[in-house]
């Protein structure tokens, strides 16, 4: 499972015996480069998240001097720890990017974005391959503080083009996650090494076109918002951009469940307490990057109505 969520590479958690305008103007075309550029990141980040901890977990079982083996339960209360950080100063880079929009000046600011954009995607690889030789939950922390700012503040820039896409993107992101995690609970869902050979395929196909797709938006090859994904091409009635969007969110699906294996088998494998820190950074990757496909299939929806 090559391409499994980078920060799942340890070997604890391996398995011992194996041409629509959108409102805004130029404003809008701006959030389209900086959202593919975002979502471009996030995928990366997710990829090699997959590569890297997909060997994690299959590490030595604790030993006597720590005593303390991973758990779901303890897994879970990690994971909405992050999350809890990530909805704080998401809330944050809300209200700043907010904050210089006035009558006289309808522009919002972009520094949230660019600054938890960037700073998360760094701090993510700090995450992933400082890993190896020691789990750091501070830097796993300093991520989710930046991808809050990131969430909060292109949400706010959506919501200023389609009001009401957040909730709705949300509520999708939460029934997806939600979805999947009890079909894989009920064992109605795992992971094979086939699909993942078809998930590692379909990964590198999509960052290669999310690539080309960012070059073409950055020197102007295309003047749609989203590039590629919101020309005007229609298959059987649904914009090309939808079909894309939704082939992402089973990708997305795919990554969750991946994540889910990987936690499980770290579980099983007795894993030390601390690589629960990995199986919530690994689901947070995943589910951001979830949501942000999720913002941008809408929008192109709703741009083309």
């Amino acid at each position: 499972m090559a391409l499994n969520n980078p920060a799942f590479n340890d070997p604890a958690f391996q398995d011992k015996n194996a041409v629509k305008t959108y409102p805004g103007g130029s404003s809008a075309a701006n959030l389209g480069i900086q959202t593919q550029f975002a979502a471009t990141q996030h995928a990366g980040t997710n990829a090699a998240a997959q590569a890297h901890m997909e060997g994690m977990y299959a590490a030595p079982s604790a030993g006597s001097i720590e005593t303390q083996r991973m758990s779901v339960e303890d897994t879970v209360a990690k994971t909405v720890g992050l999350f809890a950080v990530l909805l704080m100063t998401a809330v944050v880079g809300w209200i700043w990017t907010m904050a210089p929009v006035t009558a006289q000046n309808p522009n919002p600011s972009v520094l949230p974005w660019v600054i938890g954009g960037l700073g998360g995607f760094v701090m993510s690889m700090v995450v992933i391959f400082g890993s190896r030789k020691k789990i750091r939950p501070g830097a796993i922390f300093a991520y989710a503080a930046l991808e809050g700012l990131f969430v909060g503040g292109i949400s706010a820039y959506f919501e200023m083009l389609f009001p009401g896409i957040v909730v709705q993107a949300s509520l999708a992101t939460f029934s997806v996650v939600g979805v999947t995690l009890a079909l894989f609970a009920s064992g109605k869902i795992r992971a094979s090494k086939k699909a993942t050979k078809v998930f590692m395929i379909a990964m590198i196909g999509y960052l290669v076109f999310s690539l080309v797709n960012l070059g073409m938006m950055f020197f102007g090859a295309t003047d749609s918002a989203f590039g590629l994904r919101s020309e005007p091409s229609f298959i059987l009635g649904i914009p090309w951009g939808v079909i894309i969007g939704v082939f992402v969110v089973i990708m997305a699906a795919y990554s969750l469940v991946l994540d889910f294996d990987s936690i499980q088998r770290g579980v099983r494998n007795g894993a030390p307490r601390q690589y629960g820190w990995m199986g919530g950074f690994g689901i947070m990757v995943t589910v951001v990057w979830l949501y942000v496909e999720m913002l941008r299939m809408i929008a192109i929806i709703r741009g083309s109505n």
